[in-house]
C-alpha cells in the first residue's frame, strides 16, 4: 500500500532542518522564510528569532490534564461559541494518525504571507482546497499523492530514528498564527489582530485573544496553559520567520 493511502503516517521530528526540508520540498521559497528553533520562552531567547515571526509550531506532550482541558474547551465552543474567527483562515481536520506535524506545517505555511513556488505541491493543494470544508480537506490530504514522498523523506531525515508507522506517539503538534479580527458588525473594519491556535484534533480554530506580537504572545500563552499543566519537559517550539543572513 502506498503511504498516501494509509491512515497512519510516520511522525516527523520537531527539528528546524526536518521542517525546512519538508517545507522547501513542498514549495516554500526559502530565501524569504524558514523555521527556527525557539530555545526558550523568555525575552532574551525570543529576541534571537529574526522578525517578524509569521507562525509558531509547538510540539507538546499529551497528558491527562491537557486532554481534559481540550475536551472541556471543545465542548464549550460547540455549546457557547467563541470570538469570531476570520473566515479566510485555512484549517484542516486531522483524520490521519501521526500526521499532526504535516497538518501543523500546512496551517503555518498556508496562513502566513509566505511565498509559495507556482505549481508546487503546496500551491496545488491550497488551490484544490479552496472551496472545501475542513473535513473535505482532510479527505483530500488522505488521498493526494502530493505530499507522500515529501513526508516520507522528511520523516526519515531526523537526528533520531523515525518511529515505525505502527508506533503511536504521545507528543502532538499544534500551530499558532496571527489573523485579522473579523468585524462584529457589517460595514465595520477592525485593525486589531487575534492569536489563533490551529490544531486538527480540535472542533475548530481556537481564538486565544488579542495579538500584538505573535512570538511573545505565543510564548506567554504556552507558558501559562501548556507548560504550567504538566511536569514533562518534552516541549519544542519552532518559529517561521525570515532566514538568518
Amino acid at each position: 500500500m502506498s503511504e498516501h493511502t494509509s491512515s497512519r503516517w510516520i511522525p516527523i521530528e520537531s527539528n528546524p532542518d526536518v521542517l525546512n526540508q519538508w517545507a522547501n520540498a513542498a514549495g516554500l521559497v526559502k530565501s524569504q522564510s524558514q523555521f527556527h528553533d525557539v530555545y526558550g520562552l523568555d525575552d532574551t531567547l525570543l529576541s534571537l528569532i529574526p522578525q517578524p515571526a509569521k507562525a509558531v509550531i509547538l510540539l507538546f506532550p499529551i497528558t491527562e490534564r491537557l486532554e481534559e482541558k481540550r475536551k472541556e474547551e471543545d465542548a464549550r465552543i460547540v455549546s457557547e461559541g467563541q470570538h469570531p474567527i476570520d473566515p479566510t483562515v485555512f484549517w484542516i481536520k486531522q483524520t490521519i494518525e501521526n500526521a499532526c506535524g504535516t497538518i501543523a506545517l500546512l496551517h503555518a505555511l498556508v496562513n502566513s504571507d509566505v511565498t509559495l513556488a507556482p505549481h508546487s505541491a503546496l500551491a496545488r493543494f491550497v488551490d484544490e482546497c479552496r472551496d472545501k470544508s475542513p473535513e473535505e480537506r482532510a479527505k483530500l490530504l488522505e488521498t493526494t499523492p502530493l505530499f507522500a514522498n515529501i513526508h516520507a523523506e522528511a520523516a526519515s531525515a531526523g537526528q533520531t530514528a523515525a518511529p515505525s508507522i505502527e508506533q503511536d506517539t504521545n507528543l502532538h503538534f499544534t500551530c499558532f498564527v496571527q489573523a485579522p479580527n473579523p468585524p462584529r458588525e457589517e460595514g465595520l473594519t477592525s485593525d486589531s489582530e487575534r492569536l489563533l491556535e490551529l490544531d486538527g484534533r480540535r472542533v475548530a480554530p481556537v481564538d486565544r485573544g488579542e495579538c500584538t506580537d505573535l512570538l511573545r504572545d505565543v510564548a506567554k500563552y504556552v507558558k501559562e496553559n501548556y507548560v504550567a499543566n504538566t511536569s514533562s519537559m518534552h516541549f519544542s517550539m519552532l518559529a517561521l520567520a525570515p532566514p538568518e543572513h
